[in-house]
């Protein structure tokens, strides 16, 4: 997986006060957990931009020069609920023999014959999958391979799976589908309520034409 690298500064105080001017000063509070202490540091909020506004996953390089650099994911984050800018990051310590869980954005691969042939419309069930796998081993991407999904076709969790990770979803999850779109639907329903009509036209002129020879005798 593709890393980015976060140079920070270790924070020697941790209360409001320190907080708030760090945040004032366009830097972004940080926790990193999984090691065997927490590690509280700060980094210019730009620096994220890489990491946070994007569909990607990263792993990430906190460097904090002389007080160390960590291989680490991002775990958490809080956002200000006007501005929209980060408050806050918690990150989660890697380790070569230590397995993690991650979100993994999900890629598609090929076109469907029920698309392109049948008129149906994809469905995105899940545009991101969770896994759990060694840092080593985890995927930049899942690729979803649709090019045989016919119309009313579904791509499970287990059709995408690989040895070197392991999905924590249950094995009936639905990754796409090809759905029949809502135009043909539509489309349906005019066509049987005409044949209906017609059905009703024509039982109507029967039932007349009997009526009317009944008349006679």
């Amino acid at each position: 997986m593709k890393s980015i690298t976060i140079n920070g500064s270790k924070r020697e105080s941790v209360g409001k006060v320190a907080t708030k001017a760090l945040r004032n000063a366009g830097e972004v509070p940080c926790v990193l957990y999984g090691g065997e202490a927490p590690v509280h540091f700060a980094a210019d909020e730009r620096a994220f931009a890489k990491l946070v506004y994007t569909p990607n996953a990263h792993t990430v390089v906190i460097d904090l020069g002389d007080n160390g650099t960590f291989n680490a994911i991002l775990q958490d984050i809080q956002f200000h609920p006007v501005s929209d800018k980060i408050l806050h990051i918690d990150f989660y310590q890697l380790f070569d023999d230590k397995e993690v869980s991650m979100n993994i954005p999900v890629v598609i691969k090929g076109a469907a014959p029920g698309v392109l042939n049948s008129g149906g419309v994809l469905s995105r069930n899940k545009r991101k999958l969770r896994v759990r796998a060694l840092p080593a081993d985890l995927p930049d991407t899942i690729e979803a391979d649709i090019s045989e999904l016919e119309l009313g076709d579904k791509l499970y969790v287990t059709e995408v799976a690989d040895e070197k990770f392991k999905f924590l979803h249950p094995d009936n999850t639905v990754v796409c589908q090809v759905r029949t779109s809502r135009v043909s639907l539509q489309i349906e329903d005019e066509v049987e309520g005409a044949e209906e009509g017609a059905e009703g036209a024509e039982e109507g002129a029967e039932g007349s034409t009997e009526g009317g020879a009944s008349a006679e005798e």
